[in-house]
């Protein structure tokens, strides 16, 4: 009786042991394959800026149009050994900043509202429809005209870009809640505001943010062509400062500063997305 006890025990341990064993190793998979993908993606660009290089170096591309990575990387290292580029990072950061956030705000409010009463949302659907098929470009002057110079008009410029995505994406997240659930919650004697805060605004915060990955990146466009076209600080009025005096170095450096940008913010987008969508995951898991 007590070998058969033992054994029992023994054969319970192990299983348990094979259990946590295959609970972790997918976790393990996972992370040695995002490191094996991340090797792999710093290999590409290691061989594209070793062309680019070798390509300027033997005269296949020309320095004038096409600079050099050496010299990209050595001018980048100046503007924030100097402190030269600090103002115009601010200044950027400020306008993208102001811009996301109203724009969110704003699609948000108005996709939720044109989710819950229908009538707004036929009563104003043609003039959304023609708002947005307007190209945002052609709205910079008139932003220029209104705000001036200063950081309004790329706010505005930017906001215009970022609302109409949020926007039908919340509206899109607000229509995709399943009819059952907001006929059994209204059964159970769910409220408006209940309805709203339990059971369409956490179905729309999927879409909410997803959409806000792709805001980051037209909140960015819209405050550097804004800064392009008229300003006197931001990384587009940097690029637009070296374009005009051929400057290639520095619009390539430019461009580059303004990638690592929009991937720190875009870094921080991912950690308040999975921050905030982990109910998500452990009910999928």
């Amino acid at each position: 009786m007590t070998q058969l006890a033992s054994s029992t025990e023994a054969l319970i341990t192990s299983s348990e042991n094979n259990t946590k064993t295959k609970a972790v190793r997918p976790a393990q998979q996972l992370r040695a394959k995002k490191a094996r993908m991340l090797l792999y993606q710093i290999i590409v660009g290691v061989i594209l800026l070793a062309l680019w290089q070798l390509g300027s170096t033997t005269g296949v591309l020309d320095t004038f149009f096409f600079s050099e990575p050496t010299m990209v990387f050595s001018r980048i290292v100046e503007w924030f050994a100097t402190g030269s580029i600090y103002t115009h990072l601010i200044a950027t950061t400020q306008a993208t900043l102001l811009a996301f956030i109203i724009g969110v705000l704003g699609g948000m409010a108005f996709g939720v509202l044109f989710g819950r009463v229908d009538f707004l949302a036929q009563l104003f659907d043609p003039f959304i429809k023609m708002i947005n098929a307007l190209p945002r470009l052609v709205l910079a002057p008139i932003f220029l005209l209104w705000f001036g110079i200063g950081i309004g008009s790329k706010v505005a410029l930017a906001a215009t870009l970022v609302f109409f995505v949020v926007f039908f994406n919340t509206l899109e997240g607000m229509r995709s809640v399943p009819r059952v659930l907001v006929n059994n919650s209204k059964m159970l004697g769910a409220s408006e505001w209940q309805l709203l805060k339990s059971v369409y605004l956490p179905s729309a915060v999927s879409w909410i943010f997803s959409s806000l990955h792709t805001s980051v990146g037209f909140a960015i466009t819209g405050a550097v062509i804004g800064e392009y076209l008229g300003a006197f600080r931001g990384i587009g009025y940097v690029i637009a400062q070296a374009q005009g005096t051929f400057d290639t170095t520095s619009v390539f450096a430019g461009m580059v500063v303004l990638m690592v940008f929009v991937l720190i913010i875009e870094y921080f987008i991912t950690l308040a997305e999975k921050r905030l969508l982990r109910w998500r995951a452990v009910g999928t898991n």
